[in-house]
């Protein structure tokens, strides 16, 4: 309306130190967050590299971890720990702010003694206390320790004894530690420090010195493989450095077998024991590694082999007893108490030469050594496809379910394909010098041992037709045929048999034309015309393990037992 009078507009000054008040929240509103992740993530990597500082320095085997699978109070300052650190050789669990000072205050495992270990003398407990294993029990009392909810009672870092705050107090405090349960496996630091000290005065009477420790001493070394399989090698390296010496431990990624195994020489004369955490491949590989010892004239210190299957076929662990595969379902105490109850037995070894045909014999054969099984066709050609797969994106085969179903889905595709197809036209096979006629096959399957595709038994089958048992320790090869991977498939699922060949003492192969998968303990190739020859190398020592035995394996004993009775 006319006579309403219009407010007078202020001064322009006005309007803009509005307009900067606004402009200056709505920076702060957006800065001050960024500032602040940048201020926490500057703290963060400052913290982690303290840590890693303090884990490189010390004597400890520092882990970090984020939540304890139990409820866990820290060491020093015994408050409730969700995040923080532990020590995988001692076991002593520590919050973030109390790192520095636990590291300085508590002593680690010491895998050699001060002094001059002249002598196996007694050594004392190890006490730490608290965060004690669930339904552990008092040495002292035979009451439960560690039920209340704080930083409470004892643990002994070597004999892995239990004991009440109190008890401690009244009975225990000076007494010596036997090492407990495991003390035939565990190489005492007072030997160390002994073997150290004579080896100064050049003296190598080891075997005097190990009189000490009894004949039932037998220690165990562990070749463990943190990428095999499930990747639960880093986790099983911590859990034997708790139960053992810490020196008895390695991981084959970082330290190869071959230098492990030099402990054995400070070690009596055929007293040592090898447990190999992975899968077959692992395992050729310290069987190599043994076989290296051998050519340096060290057969004396030769250790027996147990395997802990952590790979995906693990068919040689199978025929040896150990299982198909190790998913954390027993505890790593119960595996070392398998291993002393292994008995010693002999596995052949084979030398696989492959000669190129052509170039004038210039190249040089290529030489393999086979434990468990070469083979032509639809197998390889399946196992060539999977290598080839995880050598581009290795992190994606971490599973060993996924691994077989990657197995699974190349064999489907086999089916429909038939790349191996007409095998019989285009090779040549010799059993002990003589020509065998073939069939029209795929594949060809030469057998060390009883198993074959994780877990099928290929050569006995199914049947009322009799065959000769098949052996690991009688120099002997059993070779059969497939038909295809539909026939392979059917063969694991007992629908069917393979084609039975025969046995022989030494095979020779000779493929004529075109290229044609190969495999050697699941390490595959493509080959083109070439002559296969498998003779027969060594035998290794190895464990056997009967305490858990499949419907094939019990059918396979007693048919044994049947046959030594009519002999």
């Amino acid at each position: 309306m006319e006579g309403e009078r219009r407010p007078a507009p202020g001064p322009p000054s006005q309007g803009l130190f509005a307009d900067g008040h606004l402009v200056l929240w709505t920076l702060c509103s957006v800065l001050l967050p960024v500032f602040i992740t940048c201020w926490c993530s500057l703290q963060r990597s400052r913290r982690q590299l303290h840590r890693r500082d303090i884990f490189r320095k010390s004597k400890h085997g520092w882990r970090d971890t984020d939540l304890f699978s139990q409820p866990t109070y820290c060491c020093l300052c015994a408050q409730h720990i969700l995040q923080g650190a532990f020590c995988d050789c001692c076991g002593l669990r520590v919050d973030e702010g109390c790192l520095k000072k636990a590291d300085k205050r508590f002593q680690c495992k010491e895998i050699m003694l001060k002094g001059d270990g002249r002598g196996l003398d007694p050594m004392p407990h190890h006490w730490i206390r608290g965060n004690v294993p669930l339904c552990s029990y008092c040495v002292a009392c035979k009451q439960q320790c560690g039920s209340q909810p704080k930083l409470c009672d004892y643990r002994c870092i070597w004999c892995q004894k239990t004991v009440h705050d109190e008890c401690m107090e009244n009975s225990l405090k000076n007494e010596k530690c036997d090492f407990g349960e495991f003390k035939n496996l565990i190489i005492p630091p007072s030997y160390l420090t002994s073997i150290n000290q004579m080896r100064k005065d050049k003296k190598t009477d080891y075997e005097m010195l190990a009189s000490k420790l009894g004949k039932q001493w037998t220690p165990l070394i562990i070749l463990a493989n943190s990428r095999s399989g499930t990747n639960m090698g880093e986790g099983l390296l911590g859990e034997f450095r708790i139960l053992l010496n810490p020196v008895q431990v390695f991981d084959v990624t970082k330290t190869p077998p071959i230098k492990a195994l030099q402990l054995c020489t400070l070690l009596p004369y055929y007293s040592a024991r090898v447990l190999v955490c992975g899968g077959d491949g692992t395992v050729g590989w310290v069987l190599d590694a043994v076989d290296e010892m051998k050519i340096k004239g060290q057969e004396k210190y030769i250790p027996q082999v147990a395997v802990l299957p952590l790979g995906t076929g693990n068919d040689l662990s199978n025929t040896l007893g150990w299982g198909t595969g190790y998913a954390g379902e027993i505890p790593v105490a119960q595996v070392l108490r398998n291993v002393m109850e292994a008995d010693g037995i002999k596995l052949d070894r084979w030398k696989v030469q492959v000669t190129n045909k052509g170039y004038y014999n210039l190249r040089k054969p290529k030489e393999f050594t086979m434990n468990n099984y070469f083979s032509v066709g639809p197998d390889a050609l399946m196992a060539l496809n999977f290598h080839a797969h995880r050598e581009k994106a290795p992190s994606l085969f971490s599973s060993r379910i996924l691994n077989k179903a990657v197995y699974l889905f190349y064999g489907t595709k086999d089916c429909l394909v038939q790349e191996c197809k007409d095998l019989n036209k285009k090779v040549e096979l010799e059993l002990d010098g003589e020509r065998v006629a073939l069939p029209n096959l795929e594949g060809i399957i030469v057998l060390n041992i009883g198993y074959w595709g994780g877990g099928c038994r290929l050569w006995e089958g199914m049947g009322d037709e009799t065959y000769p048992l098949a052996r690991h320790d009688d120099g002997l090869l059993e070779v059969v045929g497939v038909y295809g991977s539909f026939h392979c498939a059917q063969i694991q699922v007992k629908l069917a048999n393979p084609f039975r060949i025969g046995q022989a003492h030494t095979v020779r192969l000779i493929l004529k034309c075109s290229m044609m998968p190969m495999q050697v303990d699941g390490e595959p190739w493509a080959q083109g015309p070439c002559t296969v020859t498998i003779t027969h190398k060594t035998h290794a020592l190895m464990l056997y393990f009967s305490g858990e035995q499949t419907d094939d394996d019990i059918s396979s004993t007693s048919d044994q037992e049947d046959i030594k009775e009519i002999e």
